[in-house]
């Protein structure tokens, strides 16, 4: 809500760079997807080997702290 209120300023203020960022936010949000699912992936990774790691422990009854 807070970023369509200042997309709505900015339209008011200066009309062409509000128009500009309107056509080129689907472009950068498709060009930054990748990243996105990379940084996804990476975190997926992460928290398998965690589990891996601490899987003994949870088999003998530790409890997390």
């Amino acid at each position: 809500m807070v970023g369509f209120l200042m997309w709505l300023l900015l339209l008011v203020f200066c009309w062409p760079l509000a128009l500009l960022a309107l056509v080129l936010y689907p472009i950068v949000w498709l060009l930054l997807l990748p990243f996105r699912l990379i940084g996804i992936t990476v975190d997926a990774v992460f928290s398998l080997l965690k589990a891996v790691l601490f899987l003994p422990a949870r088999i003998l009854g530790a409890r997390p702290g």
